[in-house]
């Protein structure tokens, strides 16, 4: 078994060799271990419980986790949900059990990730924690209510770190690159208006802007000066890497959603699974193959989106590794589909006209009139129910009539979209049938 907090080989990512070792060196946490906080008085006294840490990446879960560990005198061991089997924590939970009842001494279990354990697997905790002879540190980025059983969540309490502020976070960067000594044997000085930069692009993620800084000073051109926006573009340009095996976060995501986009399942799931092995979140990815199912898909084929969400279901149902299946097939699902942007098309022209001030009153016609002053006001006046038209629609302009004729969304002829397009030219003439009728035209 390996222990999440041991590393070999050559020397860790800035992130960990960057992580504060003593309280006094957490930035950005007072609000959550202050001394007057409830986990501040617990860790002092080392009476911490059964603790879920909720935060988004790199407001500093892993971090509190390693200093607990560094100050606690309880027996202290590390997993990683994504890395270790049941099995191996069930030992991890029976060698705690076998010390407690020797030396009366529970054991504090930490699971990085623990969101990634499916319920089966999160109730082989609640033995060891109703005995005592566990105390259970858990870390995820998932709403526990959503992502943790009932039963586990009864018996634990949630802390919720916030996202770093840009000045937490520039703090953080300013201290790193001063003290660094890999920094400063081998790497080059950002400038401060590129470390404010950071700060900005981290967005509360501490772990991001260090590895940016990394990135920065040692691989940056020698030969370009390193300005924001030119750091910036490099950065984004998907130079940073993954903090798990060293993969090109932005370069393989871009890869796996544009073979989608290309119709080549081979390559999605070749760039899909070099992402999973690279230790990528499984959630983000179905995130993100739902955002292809919604934009290259679209209307085209309408159960492509439905297939992304089972992904996502799937792996929240099954845990990991057996969740990966379930995003493959998804995957394949997805990327063999029909193809149309036609609806992420019309979401831009809308965005287009609203960010040109076309931001219009609703017609009088499609207001609700709830009360009798605002019927008298002429709220719903001219409305029509299409169900009671001979049409099935009734002569009304829904737009503002400043818009009046604007279209939107104009289906291709790929899959489904052809029959859109037909049932949006048959309700077309229904309502030029539908006006005729109207003897006094569009209210």
């Amino acid at each position: 078994m390996t222990s999440l907090f041991r590393s070999e080989g050559e020397a860790p990512p800035l992130a960990e060799r960057a992580r504060p070792k003593r309280w006094e060196d957490l930035v950005g946490l007072e609000a959550v271990v202050g001394p007057e906080t409830p986990t501040g008085r617990a860790l002092a006294s080392d009476s911490l419980a059964s603790t879920i840490l909720w935060g988004p990446p790199g407001a500093g879960k892993t971090t509190l986790a390693r200093i607990i560990e560094r100050h606690s005198r309880r027996p202290f061991v590390g997993l990683s949900a994504v890395l270790s089997t049941l099995k191996e924590v069930r030992e991890v939970m029976e060698r705690a059990r076998t010390r407690w009842r020797g030396e009366g001494a529970p054991t504090i279990l930490f699971i990085d990730e623990i969101h990634r354990f499916n319920k089966a697997q999160q109730d082989a905790f609640l033995p060891y924690l109703e005995e005592g002879s566990v105390v259970l540190l858990g870390t995820t980025t998932e709403n526990p209510s959503f992502h943790l059983t009932p039963a586990l969540l009864s018996r634990c309490r949630v802390v919720t770190l916030a996202p770093l502020s840009e000045e937490h976070v520039l703090a953080v960067l300013r201290r790193v690159q001063g003290e660094d000594a890999i920094l400063a044997e081998k790497g080059r000085a950002v400038p401060e208006n590129v470390l404010q930069e950071l700060a900005r692009m981290a967005a509360g993620d501490a772990r991001f802007a260090l590895n940016a800084l990394e990135a920065l000073a040692l691989q940056y051109p020698a030969d370009s000066s390193m300005e924001p926006a030119e750091a910036r573009a490099w950065l984004t340009s998907g130079r940073v890497l993954y903090d798990w095996g060293g993969e090109e976060h932005y370069n393989l995501i871009s890869a796996y959603h544009k073979s989608i986009r290309n119709s080549d399942p081979d390559a999605a799931l070749y760039w899909l699974f070099r992402m999973l092995e690279g230790g990528e979140e499984p959630l983000y990815l179905a995130r993100r193959l739902v955002h292809a199912a919604s934009e290259d898909v679209g209307t085209a084929d309408p159960q492509a989106l439905r297939r992304a969400l089972d992904a996502k279901e799937a792996i929240d149902f099954l845990g990991m590794p057996e969740g990966a299946l379930a995003l493959a097939q998804a995957t394949v699902y997805v990327a063999v589909a029909p193809k149309s942007n036609r609806v992420y098309m019309a979401q831009q022209a809308v965005a287009a006209d609203l960010r040109k001030g076309h931001r219009y009153p609703v017609p009088m016609a499609l207001r609700n009139a709830p009360t009798r002053l605002m019927g008298e006001a002429g709220y719903g006046q001219g409305y029509r129910y299409a169900h009671d038209e001979p049409e099935g629609v009734a002569d009304l302009q829904c737009l503002p009539p400043q818009l009046a004729g604007r279209r939107y969304y104009v289906p291709g002829e790929a899959g489904f979209e052809a029959r859109i397009r037909q049932w949006m030219e048959t309700w077309r003439e229904r309502r030029k049938r539908a006006a005729a009728r109207s003897p006094k035209g569009r209210p």
